[in-house]
């Protein structure tokens, strides 16, 4: 083996048993970004904007997370993604079954980080976890994280939450 592929294996290993033992290269951070005001909400192609003081008249949601980034427990209050889908033209019944079983939701940061969920995983009629809009954290505002943020109560990573949250898209898959 040459010295220069020993080297950048002996690196390599290095870098390796420092992760194993605990140590980190790099502690998480986000970089930051434009804090969120509103959200945009497309349902079945019509996109409504929703502001603070539309989440704050909705019924209000508190869910119980473990945050494994900053690993602490949090409380978050908002409103339920089923319950603001359902008011802006997507209610769940036997009319929806099928459509809902064939559509994901995207969701975008103000950092244009967006991720997927299935519809039924929002839905509390198909699914025990809850997903909400919060608007609150630990009773005071989401900080750096905007006046909206996407959190789920079953991830064990908050990799799907999304801070500064902007944009909610309702998508039917067609056959």
């Amino acid at each position: 083996m040459s010295t220069k592929r020993t080297l950048v294996l002996a690196l390599v290993l290095s870098a390796g048993v420092s992760l194993l033992h605990g140590q980190t290269m790099q502690e998480h951070t986000h970089a930051k970004a434009a804090l969120s005001t509103e959200l945009q909400l497309t349902v079945d192609g019509k996109t409504s904007t929703i502001t603070l003081a539309d989440l704050a008249a909705m019924p209000q949601k508190t869910v119980k997370v473990h945050n494994e980034h900053t690993k602490k427990d949090e409380t978050y209050t908002g409103v339920a993604l089923s319950d603001l889908l359902a008011k802006y033209g997507f209610a769940v019944g036997p009319s929806t079954d099928r459509a809902m079983l064939r559509s994901y939701i995207a969701a975008e940061g103000t950092d244009k980080y967006w991720v997927l969920y299935s519809t039924t995983e929002v839905e509390s009629s198909e699914h025990d976890a809850e997903v909400i809009v919060a608007t609150g954290v630990d009773g005071g505002s989401l900080g750096d994280d905007g006046q909206l943020k996407l959190v789920a109560s079953a991830d064990k990573k908050p990799q799907r939450w999304v801070r500064n949250l902007t944009a909610i898209r309702l998508v039917k898959v067609s056959e």
